[in-house]
């Protein structure tokens, strides 16, 4: 078992093969595809798209209220970026735990 209690074989199998994890990942993918474009990309590009409408139908107030929701929409979208490379961090460190315990266990480093 990993550090975050899942088990090594679905991460980077004992075998050592990293495209293991990578199919798990392309699986996540399409089974989780159009609701997480839409939060990653269609949300943030709303709400920025929003706030330009504010900023060019308004007057002097209401460029100030459309740039914070400009703000508000790249907050979102940097958000999501931030929790991906995360997400990544944490893949990679379940790969290398799965990699050393092989090690452990034959003796050999898994190609």
């Amino acid at each position: 078992m990993g550090r975050t209690g899942r088990n090594i074989d679905r991460v980077g199998g004992p075998a050592g093969d990293p495209t293991a994890g990578e199919a798990a990942d392309q699986e996540a993918a399409t089974r989780h595809g159009w609701p997480l474009r839409t939060l990653r990309y269609v949300l943030p590009a709303m709400v920025v798209i929003a706030g330009l409408g504010v900023m060019a139908l308004g007057g002097e107030t209401d460029v100030l209220g459309g740039a914070s929701i400009v703000s508000a929409g790249l907050a979102i979208f940097l958000a999501n970026f931030l929790v991906r490379v995360g997400v990544a961090g944490e893949r990679e460190r379940d790969l290398e735990d799965a990699a050393r315990e092989y090690f452990d266990r034959h003796g050999r480093w898994p190609s």
